[in-house]
């Protein structure tokens, strides 16, 4: 149990930055090149290009090429999970407490 919680502690610490978090809500949708995600989070290359790097070093993504282009996709089971249970509940159509997390204010717990 104690090597699990070190585990899922890791992995949820990755997915506590917010740009983290945000490639890897995109790339749940399905594997994305490296200029669209950084143009869906509207961040510059350099930003983008650190925040993958530290996902793919901990194995959460996995890239590609395709010529000039580099396509990234979620290659972690836990992670995969994780961003399902995430998207259904807080992007998807109608999010269930998506109107609560918009009142909360920046450090607040619900």
């Amino acid at each position: 149990m104690e090597q699990t919680a070190t585990r899922v502690s890791s992995l949820l610490k990755l997915l506590s930055h917010r740009d983290r978090l945000m490639v890897l809500c995109h790339l749940s949708q399905g594997e994305m090149a490296a200029g669209e995600i950084a143009e869906a989070l509207e961040k510059k290359a350099p930003a983008m290009s650190q925040q993958l790097a530290v996902l793919r070093r901990e194995g959460l993504i996995e890239a590609r090429r395709e010529g000039q282009s580099i396509y990234y996709r979620i290659a972690d089971e836990d992670a995969v999970a994780i961003m399902g249970f995430l998207y259904e509940r807080f992007c998807g159509d109608d999010p269930v407490h998506g109107s609560e997390a918009d009142n909360l204010s920046e450090g607040e717990i619900a």
